[in-house]
């Protein structure tokens, strides 16, 4: 049997780094995904011209400047800015909230200290009716701190919708604060740095792989036995419980499907992202996904000699219950949760031959760029990367 220096499970953003790097000074690798694609969840695919976000949509941001300059040595970024729209019954909203919000929802709102007011006016008579005590649910936290007009509009029904339950029975915890912009500003991110790679992810992540051995479909659990003395040292991305065996019980996770559709017309919804906020709309978002990229917008010399003038593809995003069945997505880090993934972090440190990565294996939701200083870090630990 072949030898290796690492055996990497998994080829997303953090599995696929340390596989670079590790290549890079000479070690083996081979990289191992159940998926037949590459990339994880940042998997793109073109079709008809368009590169779909078959996973949901990812927008890089960060305001670290090492990680922006390292992964763009693997793409050039366009300069998307992210600027979701809300809709809200036939009402529509810009987010996040900022002043274009605030005058929306309040039309006679056109100051920053008009705006402040009027949500301070709502938080205090509700903080007054709660008479001393701490907001004991989300609901009760969230008009603490925006009001009951932004909490019923484009709050409620979106969180219910996500967790699957209703906000008066989630914790408040969750919503610990909320952001509001008292400018006419539609950035969601406040970082430095932000884009979509040009020709899409699953290409960045190409370049990194570029060289080193793959095998798709291929799943680590499938082949465990074979698997257990080929590489000297294994990089696992996937679950963390399921690689000790679920011994102390499983780990939760809130889960998404998304229902994607190619529709004959050049322009669906003239954005990227349009969230739905009320609980009556079963899904959370759309995503027309040619948003995400210049020059493929209608009304451009450029869009129309292009393959995908006439054609648009949307994906409708549902919050879905979590089983073993099903893709995990977001952890639910409340405290039955990450007392139990403590005890597996503990079990871990027991076995120095296995270095764990990624959101499933830190049972951590992470951003793209804390991906990225995650896996540099510990290729700095394996002394693989300065």
């Amino acid at each position: 049997m072949e030898k290796y220096d690492y055996l990497v499970v998994g080829s997303g953003l953090f599995g696929s780094i340390f596989a670079y790097e590790a290549n890079k000074r000479g070690k083996k690798v081979l990289v191992i995904d159940k998926r037949p694609n590459i990339a994880g969840n940042i998997y793109t695919e073109k079709k008809d011209g368009i590169n779909v976000h078959k996973y949901g949509a990812h927008i890089f941001h960060t305001s670290n400047k090492e990680v922006w300059n390292y992964i763009n040595q693997f793409a050039e970024f366009n300069r998307y800015t992210n600027s979701p729209v809300a809709r809200y019954k036939d009402e529509m909203y810009n987010l996040p909230f900022n002043m274009n919000t605030f005058h929306e929802l309040w039309n006679d709102v056109y100051t920053p200290e008009q705006a402040q007011a009027k949500i301070d006016s709502e938080k205090e008579e509700f903080v007054k009716a709660l008479n001393g005590r701490e907001p004991e649910n989300l609901e009760e936290q969230a008009i603490s701190l925006i009001g009951k007009t932004v909490y019923e509009k484009l709050i409620k029904g979106y969180t219910e919708k996500q967790w699957g339950m209703a906000c008066t029975e989630l914790p408040a915890f969750i919503i610990k604060r909320l952001p509001v912009r008292l400018v006419y500003d539609n950035n969601y991110f406040n970082d430095i740095y932000q884009g979509i790679p040009m020709g899409g992810y699953t290409k960045m992540v190409e370049k990194m792989l570029e060289g080193i051995e793959v095998k798709l479909n291929y799943d680590f659990f499938e082949h465990k036995e074979e698997l257990k003395d080929i590489a000297d040292k294994i990089v696992f991305t996937g679950a963390i419980d399921q690689y000790h065996d679920y011994k102390f019980g499983k780990l939760e996770y809130r889960s998404v499907r998304f229902e994607t559709e190619e529709l004959d017309i050049d322009n669906y919804q003239g954005n990227a992202v349009v969230n739905y906020t009320e609980k009556e709309v079963p899904y959370t978002r759309i995503i027309e996904h040619k948003h995400f990229e210049y020059g493929k917008q209608l009304g451009n010399e450029e869009t129309q000699e292009s393959e995908c003038y006439g054609k648009t593809i949307i994906s409708r995003e549902y919050s879905d219950k979590w089983d073993s069945t099903k893709e995990p997505y977001y952890p639910i880090n409340n405290e039955k949760n990450n007392s139990l993934y403590q005890k597996y972090y503990e079990l871990s440190q027991n076995d120095k031959n296995v270095i764990f990565g990624g959101r499933l294996g830190m049972y951590k939701y992470y951003d793209m760029d804390k991906v990225i200083e995650e896996a540099l870090n510990t290729l700095r630990k394996e002394s693989l990367y300065k």
